[in-house]
């Protein structure tokens, strides 16, 4: 009697593992046929172009926000390219296999990504992913600007606004690297604005800040 239950306890179970499978299947085939829809035909990955296109359908610009964080959810490695793997990590992990549902997750990626942890590994995911050449480390200071504007405007706005001017008038620094970006995230958390009264250059921060706390205490005489 035993021997009967166990057999047909082990065919509910491959009938449920051969059920998910199945499902699972469905979904990456319906995932894979959304990534079809604006995927190049001949490179079979989805350009600059057809990330317009995409955008286009999501009802988003080009330049919005929501879209970089796409790409940190699918792990995206190459700026303005998506690959079918990423295409899959990230559409997988937000649920959606079609572009109502693509749609319906962007604000909720909006409320994943503003959550503290989530956050950091977002923003320091930003810069990397702007790196489009082999062993680069650094950014220039124009996309450094519009990186940060885009990635930290709306949470640090004034910090952004007076750090990006900075920025722009100096001539020391012509580009940024990942030790100046993070340190700038740390220095807009724990540095009171505009009082800057906590902030000691004695401290383990990057020589730009240094730089930009000098500048900036100048032009508030």
């Amino acid at each position: 009697m035993r021997r009967s239950s166990n057999r047909k306890s082990s065919s509910a179970s491959a009938a449920a593992g051969s059920g998910s499978t199945k499902a699972a299947s469905k979904e990456f085939e319906k995932i894979d046929h959304l990534f079809n829809v604006y995927a190049d035909k001949s490179s079979a990955i989805i350009d600059p172009e057809g990330i317009e296109q995409l955008c286009s359908s999501l009802e988003v610009d080009y330049t919005d926000v929501r879209i970089l964080m796409l790409a940190w959810k699918m792990k995206a490695q190459k700026q303005g390219f998506f690959t079918l793997e990423e295409w899959r990590t990230g559409l997988k992990a937000l649920r959606a296999d079609s572009m109502s549902k693509l749609k319906k997750a962007l604000p909720e990626l909006d409320k994943e990504v503003s959550r503290p942890t989530d956050f950091l590994d977002f923003y320091s995911y930003a810069f990397r992913y702007c790196l489009t050449e082999d062993k680069q480390k650094c950014i220039d200071i124009e996309s450094a600007c519009q990186l940060l504007s885009l990635v930290l405007g709306t949470q640090f706005g004034p910090q952004v606004d007076k750090f990006t001017e900075y920025l722009k008038s100096q001539s020391e620094y012509k580009v940024m690297n990942m030790d100046q970006w993070m340190g700038f995230y740390r220095f807009c958390n724990e540095i009171p604005f505009p009082s800057l009264e906590n902030y000691d250059s004695d401290l383990a921060w990057p020589l730009i800040l240094d730089n930009f706390v000098e500048w900036f205490r100048e032009n508030q005489k």
